[in-house]
């Protein structure tokens, strides 16, 4: 199998991120791997998507340090969407904003151009391009959602402060990864109009109530196809405690990991998701929980598996290698035409 990963950039990619670990396990498999930055795709004059992708060279790599170490060295070969079996889209549009505007969707354009060749592409980037910004998440049952406003009008939000007992969680629509994330109560509303404006810079605001028992973090856990991922009664679910004092849990912004038992309560959720996401061909996502409220869903490049891995002493990361290999035994069975890319991918 021929698999390309797309990532924000090879350069800066650390090698503990989820997406390293996953090439190097299916390269471990015996897979040929190409990681592509997102401003090495191009598109050609003969309607194919093309890159200039890093590969790997030596079999026997005994880190994710070692692999990508040996990835940024080396020479970029070009390989077409003709040639790629699967193209595992898992940049983040999020750390491009206001530095390189023009990469937030670009992964999702050229993505879409390869799905004309045949290549299994996911998640499915028409789907990941809709979901650029979180009103993605305002799709989902209003059930599982807490409640939310999405404005940029500063009356609104006071308003909504108020009615939700003077206790509220302001971010940007646009973001991810804990950026701009405000918790306003009775000692910091005096600040609630700076922190609207310097949020509402970048676009518009979502307001949020607050729950208490995001004070005991959040908890990520990993849906495949639509299912939780369960290895061995091992669900790939861990639990971001925040730093003291701070609001968010996202490990990017200090949170620490704990291993977490896995509830009806989250299972119910995520069969209450899954008709969604299978809808969209969301192939792999994190969804993030505090309580019995879901607070963000993270198609583009949810982490975390690899620590999921350590923590729970269980590999994680080949059964998503394996879902893609199913995939692509689908497709050639049934012939490339017969199932489409967003149906492939939940299958």
């Amino acid at each position: 199998m021929k698999i390309g990963f797309v990532i924000n950039d090879i350069e800066t990619e650390p090698h503990n991120y989820t997406t390293p670990n996953l090439a190097l396990t299916a390269h471990k498999m015996g897979h040929e791997v190409f990681l592509v930055g997102v401003g090495d795709l191009a598109y050609t004059s003969q309607g194919h998507m093309r890159a200039h992708a890093h590969k790997p060279k030596d079999k026997g790599y005994k880190s994710s340090s070692s692999f990508m170490k040996d990835i940024k060295a080396s020479e970029r070969v070009s390989i077409s969407s003709k040639d790629l079996d699967i193209l595992f889209l898992r940049n983040n549009p999020a750390d491009d904003i206001g530095t390189r505007d023009w990469a937030q969707n670009a992964a999702y354009i050229f993505g879409q151009i390869a799905i004309n060749d045949h290549t299994i592409v996911v998640n499915h980037p028409e789907s990941l391009s809709n979901a650029i910004n979180k009103m993605y998440f305002q799709h989902f049952p209003e059930i599982l959602r807490p409640k939310t406003i999405i404005t940029r009008d500063q009356k609104e939000i006071e308003d909504f402060y108020q009615s939700n007992g003077n206790r509220m969680i302001l971010k940007p629509l646009q973001g991810s990864g804990g950026t701009n994330v405000f918790f306003v109560d009775k000692d910091s509303a005096h600040n609630m109009a700076q922190i609207i404006e310097a949020i509402s810079r970048d676009g518009y605001i979502i307001a949020q109530e607050y729950l208490p028992a995001a004070k005991e973090g959040d908890i990520r856990l990993f849906l495949m196809n639509g299912e939780p991922l369960c290895v061995d009664g091992k669900y790939a679910a861990i639990k971001r405690v925040n730093k003291s004092g701070e609001v968010r849990s996202n490990i990017s912004a200090g949170g620490q990991p704990a291993k977490v038992e896995v509830n009806e309560s989250m299972l119910d959720m995520a069969e209450v998701l899954r008709p969604k996401l299978v809808q969209d061909g969301m192939f792999l996502v994190g969804i993030d929980v505090v309580g019995d409220k879901l607070m963000e869903i993270n198609v583009f490049s949810p982490g975390g598996l690899n620590m999921m891995s350590t923590a729970y002493e269980t590999d994680f990361l080949t059964p998503v290698i394996n879902a893609l290999e199913r995939k692509l035994r689908y497709q050639k069975i049934y012939g490339g035409g017969t199932l489409d890319n967003i149906r492939l991918g939940s299958l």
